[in-house]
């Protein structure tokens, strides 16, 4: 079924992270409901000509920077207004054993995946408290709820996400504004790539579905919780992840 198309111009929605992988899947997903969908990476056009004539808007932002979550959201703003929905899925991964986990590979991953959300949560919801609606979705994983060796700075900021996103929900439900997070397992993206056949069985061999999502699969229930549909739904965590973290 193909989605439902609003008249006129769609809600305004800011995914991160959003050139590949799950990120793109999502801004594939509201550009074909008729949203206006603005998109991150940290490496990109700088957008100051503006959004162009059709289609999404692709935006350079380092959101471990300040500076680069401001000018972001002020260029989307001047264009097309508030942002009305928020997609908080940029992150990035240092993986490696604590006892050879540096300062510097902690602090990246924290600085990227928490606290570069919080300070685009913290943008984007003065607007949607003046509005009384709004929807933050954050992008959380299976390792943030079960753990992974390896990743445990990773797996703190995930961890992070939920209580920050539950904690916001909290505040900001009487004004409409509704928080929630979705914790993807095993997709096929980018990263996947660098696996061997035996090291992608074994992957696939601890997943109850036997076998790996794919992006436009996490993109649809990221779509749900900006729907109306999920307008009674806030501080949920909703794994996708083929039953991989079943429990936690």
């Amino acid at each position: 079924m193909s989605p439902e198309v609003p008249e006129g111009p769609g809600r305004v929605v800011l995914v991160t992270g959003g050139s590949r992988g799950i990120g793109a899947a999502c801004v594939e997903r509201f550009a074909a409901r008729g949203d206006r969908v603005a998109y991150t990476s940290r490496s990109g056009p700088a957008g100051g000509s503006g959004p162009p004539a059709e289609g999404p808007w692709h935006l350079a932002c380092d959101q471990s920077r300040p500076e680069a979550v401001t000018a972001a959201l002020d260029l989307i703003e001047k264009e097309w207004g508030p942002v009305e929905v928020l997609v908080a899925n940029a992150g990035l991964t240092r993986d490696g054993l604590l006892m050879r986990m540096s300062e510097e590979a902690w602090s990246d991953v924290i600085e990227t995946n928490l606290t570069g959300v919080y300070r685009l949560v913290k943008r984007v919801v003065g607007p949607m408290m003046r509005a009384r609606k709004g929807r933050v979705i954050l992008v959380s994983s299976v390792s943030g709820l079960a753990g992974q060796a390896g990743q445990a700075n990773y797996a703190a900021a995930k961890a992070g996400l939920v209580g920050f996103a539950r904690s916001m929900a909290r505040e900001l439900s009487s004004r409409s504004i509704l928080v929630n997070v979705v914790a993807p397992g095993t997709v096929d993206t980018d990263m996947l790539g660098a696996l061997n056949e035996a090291q992608m069985a074994e992957l696939v061999d601890r997943v109850p579905l036997g076998r790996v999502a794919r992006p436009e699969e996490i993109a649809g229930v990221v779509a749900f919780l900006a729907s109306d549909d999920a307008s009674y739904i806030t501080g949920a965590v909703l794994p996708v992840d083929g039953g991989l973290a079943m429990g936690h």
